[in-house]
């Protein structure tokens, strides 16, 4: 088999179906699309809809919510530290933080950081330096012989706004009480 032989498997591509080109297409004067109404114009979708009826979606009842003050941490298992450390992929003698994690390649995402959790066993002593870090994770740390340094993430424009509304409300009724 040379490279100027390969082709696909007869069938497997179409053509692009030409149409209003003419009564004797097959496929001329409206298209394939029937007679006029809303979906023979061109720039319609209607998706969802139901013919007035209320729609499926908007039947069913909703759920959960969308915390816009929630962090986003990337977790990383002391277990999984262990294993790169094992396999050569960590320094153990430097400061592990979010950087070297991420080059590793044990932390995706996480943009307000690294969360140590606890599951796992960590016997090399080590030195962390992370946004946050439970209880079982810094005592696992500390007994094998390394430290947790946690660091205060950065606030997020959200909660900025929130605290400059919540001290100028205050203020403002401060002032009102006069």
């Amino acid at each position: 088999m040379k490279l100027n032989d390969i082709r696909d498997n007869a069938g497997a591509r179409h053509r692009r179906m030409r149409v209003g080109r003419g009564i004797g297409s097959g496929k001329g004067k409206t298209a394939g699309r029937g007679q006029k109404g809303q979906k023979s114009r061109s720039g319609v979708a209607v998706k969802g809809f139901e013919g007035g009826q209320m729609p499926l979606h908007m039947r069913l009842p909703k759920r959960g919510f969308n915390n816009i003050f929630g962090k986003d941490f990337a977790e990383v298992n002391l277990g999984m530290v262990q294993k790169f450390i094992d396999a050569k992929k960590l320094d153990a003698k430097g400061v592990i933080d979010h950087e070297a994690l991420k080059a590793a390649g044990l932390a995706r995402g996480g943009k307000d950081g690294i969360r140590l959790l606890g599951k796992g066993e960590l016997t090399a002593k080590v030195s962390f330096k992370v946004a946050g870090a439970s209880k079982g994770a810094i005592e696992a740390v500390e007994k094998a012989g390394g430290k947790v340094e946690v660091i205060a993430a950065a606030v997020p424009e959200a909660e900025k706004k929130l605290a400059r509304r919540e001290a100028n409300t205050a203020a403002r009724s401060a002032k009102n009480a006069k």
